[in-house]
Formats: structure tokens, sequence, C-alpha cells
């Protein structure tokens, strides 16, 4: 079961990043439906994973970088519509995609 939620989990993720960099550089809605559809697969399958892990404080952590990874991306999009600025949000994205990444992958812990 818990290879089943690690491969929707992390293809989920390759597949969101996809559909970010899609929706943001182009003005579709329906990569934007589809990115928070990706959401909410990547939510489920993360917390499958870290039910089956009996939630060690490290995945924890690592999940609500990746909820504030998903916020920053939501308001990414929202700000490139109203014509916002964005470098400090690319910086925060970029970090933090790095920060969840390293988590990811037991680098940092």
């Amino acid at each position: 079961m818990f290879n089943i939620f690690y491969q929707s989990h992390t293809g989920s993720w390759a597949i969101l990043i996809i559909l970010f960099l899609i929706t943001y550089f182009t003005r579709q809605k329906v990569t934007l439906m589809l990115q928070r559809l990706f959401y909410l697969i990547m939510i489920v399958s993360g917390v499958g994973m870290l039910a089956q892990l009996n939630f060690p404080l490290h995945y924890v952590i690592k999940g609500i970088l990746a909820i504030v990874l998903i916020g920053v991306m939501e308001m990414m999009v929202a700000r490139k519509r109203k014509g916002n600025p964005m470098a400090a949000m690319w910086i925060v994205l970029i970090i933090l995609f790095a920060l969840v990444l390293l988590l990811a992958y037991n680098v940092i812990g």
C-alpha cells in the first residue's frame, strides 16, 4: 500500500510542477483546475504515506512546508494575473521547493 501512495505522490509532484509552469506562463483555466486536482492527489497520498509511517516528525514538517509551497504557487498565479511584482515570490518558491526535496530524500534530517 505504501508503494501505491509513494508512486502517486511522486508522480503528482512531477505533474504539478509542469502544470504550475504552464498555468503561470499562459492564461489557461483548464491547467489551473488540473493543478488543483493534483494538489488534492498529492495531499491525500502524502497523508496516506504519513499514516503508514506513523507520522514521523521529519515528514510532518515536510508536509507542512509542502502545503505552504502549494499556497505560494496559488498566490503566484493570482498575483501574475493581477500584474503584481513577483521576484520575491520566485525566491520563496525556489527555497521552499528545495527544502521540501531535501527533506523528502533525507538530505536534511
